[in-house]
């Protein structure tokens, strides 16, 4: 009876999705953790209050809500707006680190054109990053799970790395112990981007539900045959909270057009000058702070 039930549910979602106006709307919670490397890199006397402190403060930079709308050929992800408390001047430097880790702007993918575009602004500057849309070669692994009401399958892929995002940037082999045999004025001569480095490709975990038969997902993931409700790197996991389809109030899905216009190389090649910049401005790893690839 279950089978049947779920080949109906099956049946009706598809057909829904053929309609001409059909337009659906995901809601995605993206967790992202430094990992122990990264909290204690640089420093070497972090105590378990201070560990704590940080982690609270991450937790609240790097857990974010994204929305999805979507129709049968196109998307816009977006963060969620949210309200700044009363007296707190956290909101610029939120807004500047969710553009620098990922998040900020739109990001309008067309799987039919394969064409991706996104608004980002960094340091009062706008642009419009305008590129191809990758392909991802995936392997279905055969395994499946719920999310919410929807039996999901396992995908995995190796892709290229965003060089734009920071949290990617990773210690190098041996550079905590290379830190360690220096002496403190040896350390705080130390470019902090000589420690670090950017791998050129991830791979990612992703559960695909076919019961919604679009091949889109969260920021440029797509290529399966259903909407990706989780994706992970290891790092980030971006997790479907909230599916609605044939939504009411219909989002008009349209090209972001604001900022300068250029390439995923070019805006990656801009990213990382201005981590170097922010490196020259706050000074080395060695000098009693804690240092994070965002350089605070």
């Amino acid at each position: 009876m279950k089978k049947i039930a779920s080949f109906l549910i099956a049946v009706i979602t598809t057909v829904s999705v053929q309609a001409q106006d059909f337009q659906g709307m995901a809601v995605y919670e993206s967790k992202t953790s430094l990992g122990d490397d990264m909290m204690k890199f640089g420093n070497r006397e972090i105590t378990p209050e201070m560990k704590k402190m940080i982690e609270a403060r991450m937790k609240e930079m790097f857990e974010k809500t994204f929305i999805l709308n979507f129709d049968k050929t196109a998307s816009i992800y977006q963060e969620e707006e949210k309200l700044d408390a009363p007296n707190q001047d956290g909101g610029r430097m939120r807004m500047m680190m969710s553009s620098m880790t990922g998040g900020g702007g739109k990001h309008y993918k067309n799987i039919k054109d394969k064409e991706f575009l996104i608004e980002k602004e960094i340091f009062g500057k706008e642009f419009l990053v305008s590129d191809t849309l990758p392909t991802i070669v995936w392997k279905m692994e055969g395994e499946s799970r719920k999310i919410g009401n929807y039996t999901c399958y396992k995908a995995t892929a190796s892709v290229p790395v965003d060089k734009s995002n920071m949290m990617n940037y990773r210690p190098k082999k041996g550079a905590e112990e290379e830190m360690e045999a220096k002496t403190e004025e040896e350390q705080k001569s130390t470019n902090f981007m000589d420690m670090i480095e950017m791998p050129t490709e991830k791979i990612i975990t992703a559960w695909y539900a076919p019961e919604i038969p679009i091949s889109q997902g969260p920021e440029n993931y797509w290529g399966l045959p259903g909407l990706i409700l989780e994706v992970s790197d290891g790092k980030t996991t971006i997790l479907c909270s909230k599916v609605v389809l044939n939504v009411k109030e219909k989002t008009e899905i349209k090209q972001p057009k604001k900022g300068q216009k250029v390439t995923q190389t070019e805006f990656e090649e801009i990213m990382a000058k201005k981590v170097q910049e922010m490196q020259e401005m706050y000074g080395n790893p060695g000098e009693g702070r804690i240092r994070t690839p965002m350089g605070g």
